[in-house]
C-alpha cells in the first residue's frame, strides 16, 4: 500500500491510556491526518467513551475535516459520523431484551461461581451498551494499574469468557480491554466492523491501514489483521504518535 484512502484506529492504548482522553498532540495529529485521509476510530467501548475521549478533545477543525472522521463503537455495530449539530447516526444494530437479559444474568453467574465477581470496584462491573453487554471486572473506570494488576496472564478473564460462551450459545462472547469480556450478536468483532465501514464508505479494505495495540492472536485487533487488512502494531498511544509524526509528512493533502 502506497498511500492508504483510510486509516482506522483501536482506541484504549492506541490513541489514549485506557478511558481516558487523547493527549492535545493526538488531537492535532488526528485533525491533519483527517485533512489527508479518511479516518476511523473502531473499538468496542460505547458512543459516550469516543466522545469523552476523543470528541471532546479535538481542536477546531473545518467542516470538511469533522466530514472525514468516522466513529464505529461497539465493534462497529453502531455507526456515527461528526456534524455541525453534533454527532448523526448513521445506524446502531442492538441486541433484543430477551438477549440482553440471558447475557446479564450468564455473565454476572459465571463471574460469582468463578469468584471474579469484585465487591470493591470503579464503577458497575455490568453495562448496557445497546448493541453490546459488557462485564467490566473492576469496573469502567478503574486506573489502569488495577486493571493490569487484576489479570495480567488474562486466565481469569479467558475462564469466564468460555463459561458465559457455553451458558449463551446463540450470542458471541469475547475478550474485551484488559478486565472486561464482550457479548455481541455472532460474528461480532472488530473485523465485521471493517467490513460495514468499507460498505459505507465504498472504499475497498485493501485500500485501509488499520493501527492498534493487540494484534497478537489473543488480542481484539487480531481479526482484523487476520481478514488481511494492512496494519500496524503498537505499543501504547506515544507510539501511535510517533507513527503520525513519521507518516502525515509523507501523505498529500486532499484534491
Amino acid at each position: 500500500m502506497l498511500t492508504p484512502r483510510l486509516i482506522a484506529f483501536d482506541l484504549d492504548d492506541t490513541l489514549a491510556p485506557s478511558k481516558s482522553a487523547i493527549d492535545p498532540r493526538m488531537g492535532d495529529l488526528l485533525v491533519q491526518l483527517a485533512e489527508r485521509v479518511e479516518v476511523a476510530i473502531i473499538s468496542g467501548g460505547q458512543l459516550q467513551q469516543f466522545q469523552v475521549q476523543v470528541v471532546d478533545n479535538l481542536p477546531a477543525a473545518s467542516p470538511t475535516v469533522m466530514d472525514a472522521l468516522h466513529l464505529l463503537p461497539t465493534c462497529g455495530t453502531q455507526y456515527y459520523r461528526l456534524t455541525a449539530d453534533g454527532i448523526a447516526t448513521v445506524y446502531a444494530h442492538r441486541l433484543t431484551d430477551d438477549e440482553k437479559a440471558r447475557a446479564l444474568t450468564a455473565v454476572e453467574e459465571e463471574a460469582r461461581r468463578l469468584e471474579l465477581w469484585e465487591s470493591e470496584t470503579w464503577g458497575d462491573i455490568l453495562e448496557d451498551r445497546g448493541s453490546q453487554i459488557t462485564f467490566s471486572a473492576l469496573g469502567q473506570s478503574a486506573p489502569l494499574a488495577a486493571k493490569v494488576a487484576w489479570d495480567p496472564t488474562g486466565a481469569k478473564k479467558n475462564a469466564l469468557r468460555e463459561a458465559v460462551a457455553a451458558r449463551i450459545p446463540d450470542l458471541e462472547v469475547r475478550s474485551g480491554g484488559s478486565t472486561s469480556v464482550d457479548i455481541t450478536h455472532r460474528g461480532i468483532d472488530k473485523a465485521y466492523g471493517m467490513r460495514r465501514l468499507s460498505e459505507q464508505t465504498g472504499i475497498a479494505l485493501d485500500d485501509m491501514l488499520f493501527v492498534g495495540d493487540r494484534l497478537d492472536p489473543d488480542g481484539n485487533d487480531y481479526p482484523v489483521l487476520a481478514m488481511g487488512v494492512t496494519c500496524h502494531a503498537v505499543a501504547g498511544w506515544e507510539h501511535t504518535v510517533s507513527f503520525l509524526e513519521a507518516l502525515i509528512p509523507t501523505l498529500p493533502p486532499r484534491a
